[in-house]
């Protein structure tokens, strides 16, 4: 029950209607929680993995969420495909700040957000990033803290203020390996 709280914690920054994309969504976690809490909206549950695609597709079906669409495939391919089609992305325990947002930015439209969940690592992860985010198209970083079961958690809100560079996505992989923030 406390992953679908902490996705919850989310839905201030859900708009009434729009495009989501729930980046390395897993289990479907919080683009479920979105979907069902927001049936206006279009959400994308991006996974990579088949087999939590396919699941991903049976519980969309039995929930009877039409406006749930399972994408089986990397952020760089879904990049090349739709880019800059989404409204939101969403990030809940993919990896590093930086990485994920090398991930939402090609997704993204201008004027769009990422709201990307954090846990205790990431004044840390903002530190190594610093200043640098108007490589991807990103303003500032704003941080809303929240506590969940005694734990100090927050989501990072990246609003997108200008086009995502023609190099990103870089090939598959590459984003984990190379910092493009170094």
């Amino acid at each position: 029950m406390g992953h679908i709280r902490d996705c919850a914690v989310s839905l201030v920054f859900a708009p009434d209607i729009g495009t989501v994309v729930d980046i390395g969504t897993g289990g479907g976690l919080p683009g479920i929680v979105w979907a069902l809490c927001r049936p206006n909206l279009k959400i994308t549950l991006l996974e990579s993995v088949g087999k939590k695609c396919a699941i991903l597709e049976e519980m969309a079906g039995m929930l009877r969420l039409s406006n749930v669409d399972v994408a089986c495939s990397r952020s760089e391919a879904l990049s090349l495909e739709r880019r800059e089609r989404y409204h939101i992305a969403l990030s809940r325990a993919v990896g590093h700040l930086g990485v994920v947002a090398e991930y939402a930015s090609p997704l993204l439209t201008v004027g769009g957000s990422a709201c990307l969940f954090k846990g205790p690592r990431v004044l840390q992860e903002l530190r190594e990033i610093g200043d640098r985010w108007a490589t991807l198209g990103f303003d500032d970083p704003v941080i809303h803290p929240y506590d969940l079961e005694g734990k100090s958690l927050c989501l990072v809100r990246l609003q997108k203020t200008g086009p995502c560079p023609a190099r990103f996505p870089r090939n598959p992989g590459k984003a984990n390996k190379s910092a493009w923030w170094r």
